[in-house]
């Protein structure tokens, strides 16, 4: 089979993009191979399977941001909290953001501990 525009674009439609597969930029490729392997998929799936989940997940993302943005915007700048209002009524999203938030502050307060330590150790 030839490569033609034709046939290229007829395959980047069937991947779910407007741009031919050979052009576009592959963001989390290797991340979602392993997740989906970790879902119960083949350990290499399909890299058309992979590109598909890629651009669900990139539009998903883009239009939460964009959607927080709006509300940010009211208020002058985007903060954690128009994100977690987006997703309020997903309760395993908004437990699993929270989740991470809270471990992303004991890590903050571990560094901070571990900085001052070291420099009363140096002193």
């Amino acid at each position: 089979m030839s490569n033609t525009p034709a046939t290229a674009a007829s395959k980047s439609k069937a991947a779910g993009t407007s741009q031919p597969q050979e052009k576009r930029k592959t963001l989390f490729q290797k991340e979602l191979q392993h997740m989906m392997y970790g879902f119960g998929d083949e350990q290499n799936p399909l890299p058309e399977t992979v590109a598909l989940v890629e651009d669900i997940v990139v539009e998903y993302v883009t239009d939460l941001t964009h959607k927080a943005q709006e509300i940010g915007s009211k208020r002058g700048r985007l903060l954690v909290d128009d994100f977690l209002y987006l997703i309020r009524k997903d309760l395993p999203k908004l437990n699993r953001c929270r989740e991470l938030l809270a471990m992303q502050e004991e890590l903050k307060q571990a560094r901070k501990a571990f900085d001052v330590d070291e420099k009363e150790l140096v002193d």
